[in-house]
């Protein structure tokens, strides 16, 4: 994965993005499964995180846009359905990337 630090850094330069990161992290101590779906393996739907963020669903969904450019979270889509997880893997490789570099 090549690192874009100004991505990252602008990503997590908004206190909105760094609270979905934060809620994404134990989804069942924020959210209520959409459906049945697995919070976990899944994601939690958009609608879900727009509701908690108390904002339009456009607003969320570029807030959403610019945390997954940055690699910190990936989509599922289902039917009709957004769902969104942090990217655990990737976030290790961004601290790694950033231990080694600053």
């Amino acid at each position: 994965m090549r690192m874009d630090p100004i991505e990252i850094f602008k990503a997590l330069s908004n206190e909105s993005r760094l609270q979905i990161l934060h809620w994404l992290k134990e989804p069942e101590k924020h959210f209520i499964p959409h459906e049945g779906v697995d919070m976990r393996t899944i994601g939690v739907c958009v609608s879900q995180i727009t509701e908690k963020l108390n904002m339009t669903q456009s607003t969320a969904s570029q807030y959403l846009s610019i945390l997954q450019r940055a690699g910190l979270i990936k989509t599922e889509r289902i039917g009709k359905y957004t769902y969104y997880t942090r990217d655990e893997e990737k976030i290790r490789e961004i601290g790694a990337f950033f231990s080694s570099q600053i």
